[in-house]
């Protein structure tokens, strides 16, 4: 029997988003692939050779770059952050939507010109993603890398602003912060290793296929 075809799905929102798109694809996981409880990683499915692994977002692509896993599922954000030629995102599955934003207290706001910025102290886990975005409107970025709690660093002076995922906005009221620009719109992606896509088409082509097909059920 071939070596199955591992699917990297990341924890939280879009995992639960995931799970309709998966049913439509064809795909069901065992029941314990849905249980925020469980500690478990790997998980079968209904299907002999297909089975998931639930990691975190920004390791989804990690694992699908290098081949460990085949196909992936993982937001926008985590592709422009980091630039994988190794991968290949075929499909926009339209769930776990949201976007990345530049924020900033709310008093600093009411005075504030994004226009007239000319440098930039910014907490954020997308570093590369922020440096470019600035650098492209001439504005010096100093980015602080963190990995949660970006609301916490203007609050106790570790940056000025930050740019980090926004929903609904309200962490970001909560904490006494704004947002002032919208820097990309985001949503999941299906991704796939370029190098797995070509030797093993046969079976993961059908794949891809079932995924774009459950996006659009209706068959638009």
């Amino acid at each position: 029997m071939a070596e199955p075809v591992i699917i990297a799905v990341p924890k939280g929102r879009i995992l639960e988003e995931a799970l309709p798109l998966l049913a439509r694809a064809g795909i069901t996981p065992e029941p314990a692939f849905g249980d925020p409880d469980s500690r478990a990683l790997r998980f079968a499915t209904n299907h002999a050779d297909i089975s998931l692994i639930r990691v975190r977002a920004f390791d989804v692509a990690t694992f699908v770059a290098h081949g460990a896993a085949q196909i992936g599922i993982v937001g926008s954000d985590v592709l422009m952050e980091f630039d994988y030629s190794e991968l290949y995102a075929p499909v926009d599955l339209g769930i776990g939507r949201c976007r990345i934003s530049i924020a900033e207290p709310a008093a600093l706001a009411a005075s504030d010109d994004p226009r007239r910025w000319s440098h930039v102290r910014v907490a954020t886990k997308y570093p590369a993603l922020t440096r470019r975005h600035f650098e492209a409107r001439g504005i010096q970025a100093e980015c602080v890398k963190l990995n949660g709690a970006m609301e916490l660093a203007p609050l106790l002076g570790l940056s000025g602003r930050i740019v980090d995922l926004v929903s609904s906005g309200r962490t970001l009221k909560e904490n006494g912060l704004v947002e002032v620009e919208v820097i990309a719109e985001v949503s999941a992606r299906l991704i796939v290793n370029r190098a797995a896509f070509k030797t093993r088409a046969r079976r993961i082509g059908p794949l891809v296929d079932a995924f774009r097909a459950a996006v659009r059920p209706d068959g638009a």
